[in-house]
């Protein structure tokens, strides 16, 4: 069993002042693997101070010192990717290829693009040429409380540690005590690649204990968190009476349109990309909505996809689906099921229980619900599990609607070989990201959405924004900053 009870502050790793000690569960198991300990108020208090005693030296530093530390850090990242993948693998279930793939990938691709921003970012500048000393100056904001999730742990930490850092500011990291494992590796990483004491703190705890003490905290100056909306709508209240910045990626339930006229493999790669990384992805396409010429035909390929993924251990080598994070999170998925069964929805694949040959573990079987309907709970709540819901339509302007009618806004996904059409539905639909015919987005592409799936953007320029203070000067005698 690993000890992992010791947190990172003011640049050494030390024991807990309150912790509790609480076990990270292999969920494909159930059987502890390490040991962490949850903090109290006075490791969070110990944080924020070592933040807030380095923010006057760090705010200043040079963006060479800045570079020179993610370039640094990358390094290192590279060299030890393949103990992040098998902490990813053994905290949270993702399957090994997955976890040496895309998991780690995207923690490369998202420090490689911040040091690409930091570069050419621009700190300070004229108002417009003709008023030189109306002079805008972009300056960090100060302690920030980072708070992730477990779903893709890398991907969120570094969305937000790096761009803390690369414009200045200090930070408490509070990962979700899932899935601290990977954490404590970038810790290490941190460490290593010489960031100033200080700079970056890590104290594992919940949400109760060290996330309503950072979020509440007189010092800290921004709030980022990433995970459910109820959760987010809590934070924002905890934080409302310091006044600090709050910013939020929360849940959503991505609807997929697929026209007549989309490519033949659109159903499947949407089924298949539903059903990646278990369900648990906040911009799944868990809502396929099918032009009804092709409808039928589409029940069937999703059907098939859904009855052909098999679910096996992570620790395996494939293309296979894991176990999802634990035992609620799998006792709310079944509930959805059988809610699904119970609102006279088609369960065309999966459906209850655990899949054959499992009798452990928090493994969920890949699940389709066919003639679903608006007012359907699985049509409207996110399940965040293996489980697709599918509805046809008749019109443009239908699924539109259907797709907009949702209190999320995450991101949406259109299929079609109609460009102008592709265009317009894009505009149309109310949600912070849409992708057209599959095409992923690029490094440095602004991450967020609409509505309650939270407020701000993660990622490139507007990753940086989040975390910096705009300040105006008149009177300026130098276009230098």
């Amino acid at each position: 069993m690993i000890d992992a009870r010791k947190f990172f502050i003011g640049g050494k790793w030390v024991d807990p002042i309150n912790g509790t000690d609480r076990h990270v569960i292999d969920s494909a198991t159930e059987d502890p693997i390490a040991t962490i300990s949850l903090g109290g108020s006075a490791d969070a208090d110990a944080a924020v101070a070592a933040a807030k005693s380095a923010f006057p030296s760090w705010s200043v530093s040079t963006r060479e010192e800045r570079l020179g530390l993610l370039e640094e850090i990358l390094a290192i990242y590279r060299r030890r990717r393949s103990e992040l993948a098998d902490a990813v693998t053994n905290e949270m279930g993702a399957p090994t290829d997955l976890s040496n793939g895309l998991h780690t990938a995207l923690g490369e691709i998202h420090i490689e693009a911040f040091i690409e921003v930091l570069k050419n970012f621009d700190f300070g500048h004229a108002l417009r040429p003709d008023r030189r000393r109306d002079h805008i100056l972009y300056e960090p904001i100060g302690v920030c409380a980072l708070i992730t999730p477990w779903n893709w742990p890398l991907n969120q930490m570094l969305l937000k540690v790096l761009p803390a850092m690369a414009t200045g500011c200090t930070s408490v990291l509070k990962p979700s005590e899932e899935a601290p494992l990977s954490a404590l590796i970038i810790a290490e990483i941190f460490d290593e690649a010489g960031v100033p004491a200080g700079v970056f703190n890590l104290v594992n705890g919940d949400g109760a204990g060290v996330g309503n003490c950072l979020t509440a905290h007189p010092d800290v100056d921004l709030v980022s968190f990433t995970g459910s909306t109820r959760a987010g709508v809590a934070i924002t209240k905890n934080a409302a009476d310091t006044v600090k910045r709050v910013s939020l990626e929360l849940g959503g339930k991505g609807a997929n349109i697929i026209f007549a006229d989309a490519v033949e493999n659109a159903v499947k790669a949407g089924a298949r990309r539903c059903f990646n990384n278990s369900g648990q992805t906040c911009i799944a396409p868990t809502r396929m909505l099918v032009e009804r010429s092709r409808y039928d035909q589409a029940v069937k390929e999703a059907t098939e996809v859904a009855e052909s993924l098999s679910v096996d251990l992570p620790q395996k080598s494939g293309a296979h689906i894991g176990p999802v994070v634990n035992a609620s999170q799998f006792d709310r998925i079944q509930n959805y099921i059988d809610i699904g069964i119970q609102e006279g929805a088609n369960l065309t694949a999966g459906g209850p229980g655990r899949p054959d040959g499992h009798n452990r573990g928090y493994f969920v079987k890949p699940t389709v619900f066919a003639d679903c309907t608006t007012d359907m709970t699985i049509v409207k709540e996110e399940i965040f599990g293996p489980v697709l819901t599918m509805m046809p339509f008749d019109t443009e302007e239908d699924a539109i609607a259907f797709a907009n009618d949702t209190p999320f806004g995450l991101a949406n996904y259109i299929q079609t070989s109609d460009g102008v059409r592709a265009n317009r539905v894009a505009r149309a639909l109310r949600s912070g990201m849409v992708e057209i015919n599959n095409e992923v987005r690029a490094p440095g592409s602004p991450f967020g959405g609409y509505k309650q799936s939270g407020n701000g953007r993660e990622g490139g320029t507007w990753g940086f924004e989040e975390f910096l203070e705009v300040k105006s000067v008149t009177g300026w005698f130098s276009d230098e900053v």
